[in-house]
C-alpha cells in the first residue's frame, strides 16, 4: 500500500507539475520511490550528479554533462516521457544561467510528460523559482518502514544462521520507537554495529539505537538531547502542575485518539527565577518516558538571508522525526525578545522566525509536546499566549512553607543526609521568601562550612547559611510583586495553596 507521501508525489507527476524539490537526506530512498512511480506510469528515469553527470535508464553516465548547464540543456532532447532526478543542484543556484534554464524548462515541461525532480537536504529555492517549484518534504521513515528494515535484517541473519535475536515483542517496539528520527541507512548501520559488537540482537542494540538518535540530535547543532534522568520526586511542591501532567501522560496513546482526545500541545511555565521551572521540564521527560530536546534559541540565528528561518524549520522537523518527545524552550522570552521591533532592528528576521514557530505550533500534527519557561512575561509576544497554541499557562511562585520543607528534604537526601537528623522546621522558617535554587545553595554553603571545620553539618550551619544569603525576593521585590499581580488573573497556579 502506497504511503500518503508517495501518493502525493505520484499525483503531482500525473498532474504534470514540471519542477519538484524533494527535501531529504535520503537520496537513495527518495530516488527509489521516484523510480517506482515512474515504472507505474511508464516513464524512463534519468539521474544527474556533479560527480557522474547524466546517467540514462541503462545506468550509463555521461561525464560530458557534469556541468549542470550542459545537463539541463540536454534534457529536452531525451525521452518524451521521463522523470529527471537531479541531486544537490541547489549548490549551483548562485549561477544565474542555471536558474534561468530551470525557469525555461519549467515552462517547456508543463505541456509534456516530463518532470524534473530535485533532491536536496536543504530547502533552498531561489526567489526566481518560488512560483515554479513545488516543494515536498520527504519525511524520514516511519514505524512501518523501520519495522520492515528490522524484519529484513532478522530474515537475512536467520537465512545465514549468522546471529540470534533475543528481544521480546515489547523490546522490539521500543527499538522501533527509539529509531524514529534515523534514516534507513542509519538504522541498518546501527543494527549491523550491534550484531558485530554483541554477536546478536538484544537490549544492547536498543542502547546503540538511542546513542545513534543522540548523534542525530547533536549534529543538528540547534537541538540538545537530554537524558530522561530527573524523577518527578525531585520536584518539590507544585501539586497542581504535577497533577495536570500526570493526567496527560497517557494522552499520546492510540486509546486516547479513539476516546476523542487530541495529543497535548504544550505548556508555558512562568515564574520567579530559581523556583524549578526548568526542573519541571526535565521531569516531564522522565514522567512520560520521552526524549527531551532543548531548543537553543541563540543558535537559530545565522548570518545569511533566510538561514535563521531554515534553522528553525530544520529544528522543528528534527523534533518531529523523533516524536513523541518533549521540546524544551528555556527562557523563551530571551529568544523572542524584540519581535515587535524586528523590522527595524534585524530586517524582520526575529519576526519571521517567530512566525515560523507559531505556525508550526498551531498546525503541528506530530506528538511534540512544547515545554516553555519564561521569567518576564512582558517580553513575550501576545500571540504566543493565545489558547490553542499551548494547553495551559502555569505560574510558579516562591515556595510555600510546606514546599520549602519538601525542597530542603530533597537536597539533603541528594547530599546523602537524613532530613530527620535536622531541625527542618527552623530552617524552613529561616528560608521564608527563598526560591528552590536558593534553598539548595543554603545546603551547599552549610556543607562547605562543616567540611572546612572537619565536622558533620548541623541545623545551625543551615540556619547561618540562610541568614547570610540575601534572596532574590528582597533584591527584586517590586518585579516579583508585579509578576504576581499579572499572573493572578491570567495563569493557573502551580501550587494549590499559599502559606
Amino acid at each position: 500500500m502506497a504511503s500518503p507521501q508517495e501518493t502525493e508525489i505520484e499525483t503531482l507527476i500525473r498532474a504534470r507539475y514540471p519542477l519538484l524539490q524533494l527535501v531529504s537526506w535520503e537520496e537513495e530512498r527518495a530516488e527509489r520511490l521516484l523510480r517506482d512511480i515512474a515504472a507505474r506510469l511508464g516513464k524512463e528515469v534519468f539521474t544527474w550528479s556533479a560527480a557522474a553527470g547524466l546517467t540514462d535508464a541503462a545506468g550509463a553516465p555521461d561525464a560530458a554533462t557534469r556541468d549542470p548547464k550542459v545537463a539541463l540543456d540536454k534534457l529536452p532532447s531525451l525521452a518524451s516521457k521521463a522523470v529527471f532526478v537531479f541531486r544537490d543542484l541547489h549548490a549551483f543556484f548562485a549561477d544565474p544561467l542555471v536558474v534561468r534554464r530551470l525557469r525555461e524548462l519549467s515552462v517547456a515541461f508543463k505541456a509534456s510528460h516530463r518532470t524534473l525532480a530535485l533532491i536536496s537536504p536543504l530547502l533552498n529555492v531561489p526567489i526566481e523559482l518560488e512560483k515554479e517549484v513545488t516543494v515536498v518534504d520527504f519525511d524520514l521513515p516511519g514505524p512501518e518502514e523501520l519495522k520492515k528494515v528490522f524484519a529484513d535484517v532478522i530474515a537475512a541473519g536467520r537465512a545465514n544462521n549468522r546471529f540470534e535475536v533475543s528481544l521480546s515483542e515489547e523490546d522490539r517496539d521500543r527499538l522501533i520507537q527509539g529509531a524514529l528520527g534515523l534514516t534507513i541507512a542509519e538504522m541498518e548501520n546501527v543494527l549491523a554495529k550491534a550484531i558485530v559488537a554483541n554477536g546478536k540482537l538484544d537490549l544492547g542494540a536498543l542502547e546503540m539505537i538511542f546513542q545513534e538518535t543522540r548523534q542525530v540530535i547533536r549534529k543538528s547543532r540547534i537541538l540538545e538531547y537530554f537524558e530522561a534522568q530527573v524523577p518527578f520526586a525531585q520536584v518539590g511542591g507544585m501539586e497542581e502542575i504535577k497533577d495536570w501532567l500526570h493526567k496527560r501522560g497517557d494522552a499520546f496513546s492510540a486509546r486516547a485518539r479513539e476516546f476523542g482526545l487530541p495529543a497535548p500541545r504544550g505548556v508555558l511555565i512562568l515564574g520567579v527565577q530559581g523556583c524549578g521551572k526548568s526542573l519541571v521540564c526535565k521531569a516531564i521527560s522522565g514522567l512520560w518516558k520521552m526524549p527531551l530536546l532543548r531548543l537553543d534559541m541563540g543558535a537559530l540565528f545565522g548570518g545569511f538571508i533566510g538561514q535563521s528561518e531554515e534553522n528553525m524549520r530544520r529544528a522543528l522537523k528534527t523534533a518531529e522525526s523523533v516524536a513523541p518527545c518533549v521540546l524544551w524552550l528555556d527562557e523563551i522570552e530571551k529568544g523572542l525578545a524584540g519581535t515587535q521591533s524586528s523590522n527595524f532592528s534585524d530586517a524582520g528576521t526575529t519576526a519571521r522566525v517567530f512566525s515560523t514557530f507559531l505556525t508550526w505550533l498551531q498546525e503541528k500534527t506530530k506528538p511534540v509536546f512544547v515545554a516553555a519557561t519564561a521569567n518576564n512575561i512582558q517580553s513575550l509576544p501576545p500571540e504566543l499566549l493565545r489558547r490553542g497554541r499551548l494547553d495551559e499557562i502555569f505560574f510558579v511562585d516562591l515556595p510555600t512553607a510546606a514546599e520549602r520543607e519538601s525542597i530542603l528534604a530533597i537536597h539533603l537526601k541528594k547530599k546523602k543526609r537524613d532530613p530527620a537528623a535536622f531541625d527542618t522546621a527552623s530552617v524552613v522558617a529561616a528560608t521564608a521568601g527563598f526560591s528552590g535554587a536558593e534553598i539548595e545553595q543554603v545546603v551547599v554553603a552549610a556543607l562547605h562550612e562543616a567540611f572546612a571545620a572537619r565536622r558533620e553539618v548541623t541545623s545551625e550551619d543551615l540556619n547561618q547559611s540562610a541568614a547570610d544569603l540575601v534572596p532574590l525576593s528582597r533584591t527584586m521585590s517590586e518585579e516579583i510583586e508585579a509578576l504576581r499581580t499579572w499572573a493572578a488573573q491570567r495563569t493557573r497556579p502551580a501550587a494549590r495553596a499559599r502559606g
